[in-house]
């Protein structure tokens, strides 16, 4: 089959494409999929530049991405803070149809068009237990891949594949965001790198739970932020970004603030949330490393909290929310795979908004 092979940490080489890679046998209870096409996000740039080891301090610039961090170790190099083991084919954001069932999956499931959740759970008694796709196990980026048949989510719905691709990665950690935030309708949400994958399923997340969304996101890319939900939306190159913020939201309180951009931004998200609120991050694409007055924590009596690995069900209810038209594909632009790496150089470059696809077809 092709496939994009990753072959070890570092710049964007180190992704080989090959037309003659085995094809993979599902075990006894997988499905074997064919890939019609698979969304990219951060994760995939930070495992290849191994980002995610602690001895790196800078954000994912678009010089790290493509040519891979010097300072990085190989030892942590995962989300888990362990190493990957090559080679690996990345992709966590897979549509396409059953083609083979294992053992014991039941044969009605062949040609379903499915959706894959790419947290994969290893120890049913520990949700918190997993592997995703692309990084511990092989993902999409390839004609076919296996996954557990539990985690192949049948859809029913008239978008492409190339839109339903824009959706696992981005909607799910954006789920997961707001239900660690308990977001509840008449709050107000601040929501940093609103134009992103994640952030702009954050935006819609919000605004279907009945919450006033205040966006942050570059000028140019306002008015689409809007079209999904925002109530406003504020220039992130804003000097006096806080009172920005407060100015959109009419001076009134916020109560939480989901952030995937870190960095310098981080402090002005703690100064704008109100007495008892919330703070949530799933990224730190600006910068892992910031700066804190510990007084706006405990003064404030605010909560801070992670979101990482998602909860048992999370991407059924989100199919469902597809299906229903309630969340809308925001599709930047799609690549053959054969082009994944001029995908990744555009997903580093952060001129776009939404999501980047690589597609089976040589041409879209």
């Amino acid at each position: 089959m092709c496939a994009q092979v990753l072959v070890g940490h570092g710049g964007a080489d180190k992704l080989v494409f090959h037309d003659d890679w085995p094809t993979p046998r599902p075990k006894s209870d997988e499905v074997l999929i064919k890939v019609g096409a698979c969304g990219l996000n951060p994760t995939d740039i930070n495992t290849r530049t191994a980002w995610y080891s602690k001895k790196v301090k800078e954000g994912l610039t678009t010089d790290g991405g493509r040519g891979g961090f010097g300072a990085a170790d190989a030892q942590d190099a995962s989300w888990r803070g362990l190493s990957i083991n090559f080679p690996r084919i990345q992709g966590a954001d897979v549509v396409g149809r059953v083609v083979a069932v294992g053992s014991s999956v039941p044969p009605s499931r062949l040609n379903e068009r499915v959706l894959v959740d790419p947290w994969i759970k290893t120890h049913p008694e520990d949700p918190t237990q997993c592997e995703y796709l692309g990084s511990e196990c092989d993902g999409g980026a390839c004609e076919y891949t296996a996954v557990p048949s539990t985690h192949a989510l049948a859809i029913d719905s008239d978008l492409t594949d190339s839109e339903l691709a824009t959706f696992p990665c981005t909607l799910h950690t954006a789920e997961t965001l707001a239900l660690r935030l308990d977001v509840q309708p008449g709050e107000t949400v601040v929501i940093s790198g609103a134009s992103g994958g994640v952030g702009s399923a954050a935006v819609q997340l919000c605004h279907v739970r009945g919450a006033r969304v205040i966006a942050i996101a570059s000028k140019s890319k306002h008015d689409l932020v809007r079209s999904l939900g925002a109530a406003a939306v504020v220039d992130r190159n804003q000097p006096q970004l806080a009172a920005a913020i407060l100015k959109a939201a009419s001076n009134q309180p916020i109560d939480a603030a989901i952030d995937v951009v870190g960095g310098t931004l981080f402090p002005h998200l703690l100064e704008v949330l109100r007495r008892g609120g919330r703070y949530a991050a799933s990224g730190a694409i600006a910068g892992p490393i910031c700066e804190m007055d510990l007084r706006s924590l405990y003064l404030k009596d605010l909560r801070l909290l992670g979101a990482t690995v998602t909860p048992v069900g999370t991407m059924r209810r989100l199919v469902k929310l597809i299906e229903e038209r309630r969340v809308r594909p925001v599709l930047a632009k799609t690549f053959p795979l054969r082009q994944l790496r001029e995908a990744q150089e555009m997903l580093m470059e952060k001129k776009h908004v939404g999501n980047i696809v690589v597609t089976m077809e040589e041409e879209e």
